[in-house]
């Protein structure tokens, strides 16, 4: 500092005008000053505290005020340092000077102050790096105070009146320079007050002083500087490819005590022989044909309304003639620009509500005949309904240009400005055909349908909802729906004139394929429960299995509950008739306490223990796997009681049942006869799972659905896969079709589902599956508590 004109180490200076000249060097350096503007508020800072030298402006020493000697060394107490943000530029408005200070500023004018040109860093010594300086901790310092020490590496160190004694210091690798640390921790990021440098030898021993407090804003500056020489501000490159999740996620490890399969491999398991003879007819449609011409009058289906009045019984003899004029109809009548709008092979779409179950098999039927392919939908209630937008994208992939329908159903579908059905958001353009009688046209007598055997063409096609929410296509082919008619009469036992009541769904899945298919190969007579009839009066179909001396029923383990809540008081009704109950959602793990508790009320009322019959199915293999009737020979039906903290890690273990952390399963019956199976590893290569490993069920079988309709894609990844052995030989040469059920293959060869692969859900490593959230909900005891294990 003597080098500016006067020997200012020998000058008593307080903290504070020695920090503002730090301050107005840094300015200098960084060129937010000219060199004339900082001679003249320099000047003014050393004004009252330089001897007067010749030369100073007369004007320059007004308001003249010299504090004391006590004044000028005693540091400032802390709480008065602080100042606001807006009081810095009132520091520098000292009219106080000395001819002093003007004869060092005449000579500073001979001597030009560079002007910084190139944000180069001088601090390139290695001592600099290894120097720790003085701790920083101003919380308030912004973006742009962090970004200076940049610019303050580029003027001159010895030009830095408040950097010079430490940063020259760390130059030398002083080893004492960490204790010269002393900084202020206060909001406004006050530095603490300096002590005088008269008190410290003039010349280099200045550079090696101990203790010095150094100024807050300046060090924080200088530790910034040098945190930017060791680390680039550019991180490395791969540094940007990181994700954050990696440091806010716990890496999830497997517990070594967790529950590991410890049994042998599986083997495929094979069903009985499908048996094949002359009795087996050549194809559905055959058999409706015989049944028609030489069964005229046996009833084929009866529909009651919501009252529980039968309505309407449709014999077998209708159901032939009438499927004929609408095949007739659909193939000859229908015409486009005088072209057939239709051609063998072409999707129909069948709109149909659940309350007429008459319309629709004779629909189903006369699309067969006519060599089309029903597409059975929902009706749709309004013009943008959420779910029928999905069924829309079915039925544009399917290329569907006609849906047919009832008089009734068309009158209360929405219709637009025009009268006609509105066109329903994200459907394609369709012509809307009503089927009733007075609609159709009655064929030639020499025009006969070509009802072919059955062959790889598509018979019909199911909708499928999937957990995200899509609808897709399954097709079932000619041959695989005249093999699970069988596979089902076998299995079930059906017999000719048997009467089956049924509460499910007759357009999908098994109330499809007993209540339409199974029943017509059979000549049964199906009485039709509307879910409106079940809905008034719960109780509607044991009243109707006792009035018609059913012998099979065909139900879901929610209507044998609500049964139970509206039995009170029914005393004439009787289950003595039944020799199959067939329970459609026996794979649920809720559906075994609905059959117990249903058990245990109506075994006084004639029901044996033995005639009920869980089944397992799905819409890509179909019927899965069925307990047989005890007339059947098949065996005793089994139950599990299973830890559910093995299950969540796919592991099969028996536990005791009166804890509250199990899962009790019963079983789904055998494997359907004709039919392989095998259970797989859920994710990665189908590997066959272990004996006591949870996997999904894969079917290989004549009576499975071939595809999704038009996606390849994952028609491969589902209807072809090959399941392989622990060192990836292939089970089979033909390949499997995956189920979507979870579970495993239990004593007698019997097979228990666990869940669905729709409803799994993984939480870090444990496994855990929507039905089981549902049999816990039904296992809460009446005080409204869910234990912990569950």
């Amino acid at each position: 500092m003597a080098e500016r004109g006067c020997p200012l180490e020998a000058v008593p200076l307080p903290a504070e005008v020695r920090e503002s000249l730090a301050e107005l060097e840094l300015e200098l350096s960084e060129g937010d000053i000219t060199q004339k503007g900082y001679e003249k508020k320099r000047g003014k800072l050393l004004a009252r505290y330089v001897p007067l030298t010749q030369g100073v402006d007369p004007s320059l020493q007004a308001e003249t005020r010299i504090p004391g000697p006590s004044q000028a060394t005693a540091p400032v107490p802390e709480q008065q340092k602080t100042r606001p943000s807006h009081a810095r530029d009132e520091r520098f408005r000292s009219d106080v000077h000395t001819e002093a200070v003007q004869a060092a500023l005449a000579k500073y004018k001979e001597r030009k102050m560079p002007m910084p040109s190139k944000r180069r860093s001088v601090l390139t010594h290695t001592a600099v790096e290894a120097y720790t300086p003085p701790d920083t901790s101003s919380a308030s310092e912004d973006e742009g105070s962090l970004r200076r020490p940049g610019r303050l590496a580029s003027a001159p160190l010895q030009s830095h009146a408040g950097v010079t004694p430490w940063l020259d210091q760390a130059v030398q690798g002083s080893p004492a320079s960490s204790a010269a640390s002393c900084t202020s921790s206060r909001p406004g990021g006050r530095p603490a007050a300096v002590p005088s440098a008269a008190a410290v030898p003039p010349g280099p021993a200045a550079h090696a002083r101990v203790g010095v407090p150094v100024s807050s804003r300046v060090s924080s500056k200088i530790q910034q500087l040098l945190n930017t020489l060791k680390k680039p501000k550019r991180p490395p490159l791969k540094e940007f490819f990181v994700d954050d999740l990696e440091e806010v996620l716990e890496v999830q490890h497997p517990d070594p005590d967790q529950p590991k399969p410890e049994g042998g491999q599986t083997a495929v398991l094979k069903g009985e022989l499908l048996a094949v003879g002359s009795t087996w007819p050549p194809s559905l449609l055959a058999t409706l044909q015989q049944w028609g011409t030489t069964q005229p009058k046996a009833p084929c289906l009866t529909a009651l309304d919501t009252t529980g009045k039968a309505v309407y019984t449709l014999t077998y003899g209708k159901l032939w003639s009438r499927s004929l004029k609408l095949a007739y109809t659909l193939l000859n009548k229908l015409t486009s620009k005088n072209e057939p709008l239709l051609k063998p092979g072409d999707r129909v779409a069948l709109v149909f509500p659940n309350s007429d179950p008459v319309m629709f098999t004779v629909a189903f039927y006369g699309c067969l005949l006519a060599e089309l392919v029903p597409v059975p939908i929902e009706v749709p209630l309004t013009r943008k309904d959420a779910g029928s937008q999905q069924v829309g994208f079915l039925l544009g992939s399917c290329g569907v240009a006609l849906a047919l329908t009832t008089d009734t159903c068309q009158k209360g579908l929405p219709k637009a400005q025009t009268g006609e059905v509105a066109a329903f958001k994200g459907w394609p353009p369709l012509t809307w055909l009503v089927i009733d009688g007075k609609h159709l046209t009655k064929p030639p007598k020499d025009w006969h349908p070509s009802a072919q055997d059955a062959g790889a063409g598509t018979a019909y096609i199911e909708y499928k909802t999937s957990k995200e929410g899509s609808t897709v296509g399954v097709a079932v082919s000619h041959a695989s729906l005249l093999a699970q008619c069988q596979a089902l009469t076998q299995a079930c036992g059906y017999s000719e004139a048997e009467t089956l009541t049924n509460v499910l769904d007759f357009k999908r899945d098994a109330g499809l394929w007993h209540g339409v298919l199974t029943s017509v190969m059979n000549r049964m007579h199906v009485v039709s429960i509307p879910y409106a009839l079940m809905k008034a009066n719960p109780l509607s179909w044991i009243q109707k299995v006792c009035a018609y001396k059913a012998r099979a029923a065909l139900v879901k383990s929610r209507d044998m509950h609500w049964s139970l809540l509206a039995q009170r008081g029914q005393r004439d009704v009787s289950l003595s008739s039944l020799r199959l109950l067939v329970v459609a959602d026996g794979a649920n793990p809720w559906s075994i306490s609905s059959c117990d508790a249903f058990l245990n009320v109506f075994q006084a009322r004639g029901l044996r223990p033995e005639v009920i019959c869980p089944c397992a199915s799905s819409p890509e293999a179909l019927t899965v796997a069925i307990r047989r009737p005890p007339d059947l020979g098949g065996p005793p039906p089994r139950r599990a009681v299973l830890s559910m903290s093995c299950l969540s890690h796919g592991v099969i273990r028996l536990d005791a049942e009166e804890k509250l952390s199990v899962l009790t399963v019963q079983d789904v019956g055998q494997v359907m006869p004709g039919a392989n199976v095998c259970v797989v590893k859920v994710e990665g290569t189908p590997y066959l799972c272990k004996t006591d490993e949870v996997g999904e069920i894969c079917v290989n079988s004549s009576a499975t659905a071939t595809a999704y309709y038009g996606l390849l894609g994952i028609t491969k990844n589902i209807f072809e896969t090959v399941p392989v052995t622990a060192g990836g030989a292939p089970v089979s040469d033909r390949p499997f079709t995956r189920t979507g059920l979870l579970g495993f293959i239990g004593p007698d060869n019997l097979v228990f589902v666990v869940g669905k692969l729709d409803g799994l859900m993984v939480v870090g490593v444990r496994r855990h599956n929507a039905d089981d959230i549902v049999a816990t909900a039904l296992a809460v005891e009446p005080m409204k508590f869910v234990y912990r294990g569950r």
